[in-house]
């Protein structure tokens, strides 16, 4: 430590000492009645801490009640539009599964007559050609426009 240092620590020391010094012996009131107004100060500024937070609480709690019932009702707007798609998409699903079944039967059964001409035309087969040669597949387009299955 240089000689600096060790002269600014010890004015301090002093200085702090002469002004508790010169605060008691100057002082207007006994130490006992300095407290209590440093107590009665102490306790007002809690007080009025505590009146300024109790006010805050009371105008956020204001604020959030006042928001409430247009959140709420949000709420209950998203909700229903939910339950509406919802209800769409099952109808939907519903829809689409009656459209695969039925195009399901539509190919089965077409399977089926294919299946059955194929197997009367290779009966029928003349003598001389293979049955597959004796086979003629026809499509016939009903609608050109309409969608498969419809």
């Amino acid at each position: 430590m240089n000689k600096k240092t060790a002269g600014f620590i010890l004015g301090s020391i002093v200085g702090a000492a002469a002004g508790v010094v010169a605060g008691l012996m100057l002082a207007p009131r006994s130490g006992a009645e300095s407290r209590a107004m440093a107590a009665d100060a102490m306790n007002d500024a809690w007080d009025s801490a505590v009146d300024t937070y109790e006010r805050g609480a009371s105008v956020v709690n204001d604020k959030i009640n006042d928001f409430r019932p247009t959140v709420d009702a949000k709420t209950d707007e998203l909700r229903a539009k939910v339950d509406l798609a919802r209800e769409r998409m099952d109808q939907l699903r519903e829809s689409l599964s009656d459209a695969v079944s039925g195009a399901s039967a539509q190919v089965q059964d077409a399977v089926a007559s294919v299946s059955d001409r194929v197997a009367s035309m290779v009966d029928t087969a003349p003598a001389g050609e293979k049955a597959a040669e004796a086979v003629h597949v026809e499509v016939v387009d009903e609608d050109e426009d309409a969608p498969l299955g419809v």
